[in-house]
């Protein structure tokens, strides 16, 4: 019954194409049995091994593929998150980061709580529009792409909990249609009911976020002074089984 699915942001791509890098990756697992929902954000300058043999960063195997075959790039993510990872990715959820915007003032904006100064913002509760959602979760502090990685999954927290919402149940059909006609996805139509079930019987709380964190890579300059991230398979391991049962 568990149902794992990779979910992949593009941005910047050309227009009228998918021809970027995947700057989002979030494994995600659903399991309606238990109730469970996890979500894993993967670190997009993570230097691993391509289907192909190569190693390259793992944002990298969308772009390559999409610029040989339109349309290959999202099977091409699931491929390298499957070899790398040793997790059965079953399907793919693609979006733009660009129509994300339709979609958020769709909605009338999104209530967000912080505890701490994020991304410009001070304390406290903020309701962004599109725009400023977007910056927000693209913000990496000027750093690097650990914060950018919690800013999205601080934005999903806050979406989720406003979707759940019936105050914001007027806005959500006009919203989601709109949101359907940007994604790209090889999930059955039978399948969104059943995951839809599961993560509202998962709740807010109950939802598991994760990131392969600093802790768990070594960053340091290929031959061509690229700084990427080295895997430490020693440490993501637990977490991969802890989430995946893998």
């Amino acid at each position: 019954m568990r149902t794992n699915v990779l979910i992949l942001g593009v941005d910047r791509s050309p227009e009228g194409t998918a021809l970027g890098r995947t700057d989002t990756m979030i494994l995600t697992t659903i399991n309606p049995l238990k109730a469970y929902v996890g979500l894993l954000s993967i670190p997009r300058d993570l230097w691993v091994q391509l289907p192909e043999g190569q190693y390259n960063r793992i944002n990298t195997a969308h772009f390559f593929a999409e610029n040989i075959e339109p349309g290959t790039g999202p099977l091409a993510a699931k491929d390298v998150v499957q070899l790398n990872f040793g997790v059965d990715v079953h399907y793919y959820i693609r979006f733009m980061f660009d129509d994300f915007i339709g979609f958020v003032d769709a909605l009338g904006g999104i209530p967000i709580k912080l505890e701490e100064p994020i991304a410009g913002y001070p304390p406290g509760e903020h309701i962004l529009d599109g725009e400023e959602a977007l910056a927000f979760v693209r913000d990496r502090m000027g750093t690097d792409d650990f914060f950018r990685m919690s800013h999205g999954q601080l934005f999903i927290k806050a979406l989720l909990e406003h979707l759940i919402k019936p105050t914001s149940w007027a806005h959500a059909p006009g919203a989601f249609l709109g949101l359907l006609a940007s994604l790209d996805s090889d999930i059955p139509f039978w399948l969104w009911p059943r995951m839809g079930v599961a993560i509202l019987r998962a709740s807010i709380d109950g939802l598991d976020f994760r990131v392969v964190s600093r802790e768990m890579t070594n960053g340091f300059l290929t031959q061509s002074g690229a700084q990427v991230l080295d895997p430490d398979w020693s440490k993501i391991n637990p977490i991969l089984f802890e989430m995946f049962g893998q």
